[in-house]
């Protein structure tokens, strides 16, 4: 997994580790692990889905001033931004969940490579030792140099005596590891063409194909609000890239979850049943008229804190604009340039920037530094 999912591994292996030594079950560790990130991440998800129904609200708008505006790109852009700032909603607060989801996996990802580093706290030292012995005996198998420490978990439980050269409480540790759920092995990888065909084969088969089924329920369901939130949803360009885009997630996941150890899949699922449930409970709570009023505080807070950050720097972007005789062609500014060499067009155009920073530092109060690199 390399240095950055060993740097996330540790934290979550740490807290794994706590949950496993509680329950002594790995399966049910994944799930009470995953629940604990749903909390945590509880704040960031209500802020994040009160984004969604804010914007879903003010989309009439937004599809009013596209109209309105469908030949006046630089008009439009400024209007959508002075509606953003008026209602107070950042288009790029969803990032942020997904940002954190990423990274959780990519460490989820790397515990379940290395349960016997992270949940057992098996020493670098000694796994080293169990390679040797796996190799001297001509027991590894093809997932043996990517995920060495699952193949010496399964060589432990089927041949014990080989490795009690490093101590009876390493083998009795790693032999009463349980890393099944319901009798599924979580540290294997999921295939279409087991060795033999039986319950666990099956139920292993089953993980991937749940974890795309969960995903495209929560999808369905995602879509169905927004929708009857925003009719005009399905009709606005783009619609079908991003259907395409977000029903093909399921579908990479269930190739994703055949490539990797069972337990990332059960993450998966149980992930998208506690996002589903979320999503439920948050949608219930967000009434139309809780919203309006949440709409109503955050609209009189703003005035009270004044522009934002994104506020200024479009501001900003404006003067500038405006000040080389506006978008696209701009003919004032190219009329002001003509005949001069790359330098002077240079200079000019920090001259420009630095006009447009001093009205903006003069409008809002700021300390105002020009800007005379040459």
């Amino acid at each position: 997994m390399g240095k950055i999912g060993e740097l996330l591994g540790y934290p979550l292996g740490w807290v794994m580790y706590w949950i496993y030594e509680f329950v002594g079950n790995y399966g049910i560790s994944i799930i009470l692990f995953t629940l604990l990130a749903k909390l945590i991440m509880l704040p960031v998800s209500y802020k994040q889905q009160l984004g969604t129904v804010r914007q879903q609200a003010l989309n009439p708008k937004l599809n009013k001033l596209k109209k309105q505006y469908a030949n006046n790109p630089q008009k439009l852009q400024e209007e959508q931004q002075k509606l953003y700032n008026e209602e107070g909603i950042n288009p790029m607060a969803s990032c942020l969940p997904l940002i954190v989801t990423m990274i959780i996996l990519y460490g989820v990802l790397d515990v379940v490579y290395r349960p016997l580093s992270h949940i057992l706290g098996i020493s670098d030292s000694v796994l080293d030792k169990a390679k040797t012995i796996i190799t001297e005996n001509e027991l590894a198998d093809k997932y043996f140099k990517t995920r060495p420490e699952l193949t010496i978990l399964s060589r432990v439980k089927e041949h014990p005596e080989l490795f009690k050269e490093l101590g009876n409480d390493f083998v009795e540790k790693v032999s009463s590891f349980k890393n099944t759920f319901m009798g599924v092995d979580l540290g294997a990888i999921p295939t279409i063409k087991p060795d033999t065909w039986d319950k666990a084969s099956i139920a292993l088969i089953m993980i991937p194909i749940v974890s795309g089924l969960v995903q495209l329920i929560y999808t369905l369901y995602s879509q169905y609000k927004s929708r009857k939130m925003n009719p005009e949803m399905a009709k606005m360009q783009g619609a079908g890239c991003m259907n395409v885009m977000l029903f093909g997630m399921p579908l990479f996941s269930v190739w994703l979850a055949f490539t990797v150890p069972a337990g990332v899949g059960f993450y998966w699922i149980w992930s998208a049943v506690f996002s589903f449930l979320q999503t439920f409970l948050l949608y219930m709570y967000f009434t139309p008229k809780r919203v309006e009023a949440i709409n109503a505080k955050i609209k009189e807070k703003n005035k009270k804190k004044g522009p934002g950050f994104m506020q200024r720097m479009m501001e900003q972007q404006n003067e500038l604009m405006k000040a080389q005789g506006g978008a696209g062609a701009r003919p004032d500014y190219d009329a002001d340039t003509e005949g001069m060499s790359r330098a002077e067009k240079q200079n000019y155009n920090r001259q420009l920037i630095n006009e447009a920073r001093k009205r903006m530092a003069e409008k809002y109060g700021d300390e105002y530094k020009e800007d005379d690199e040459k």
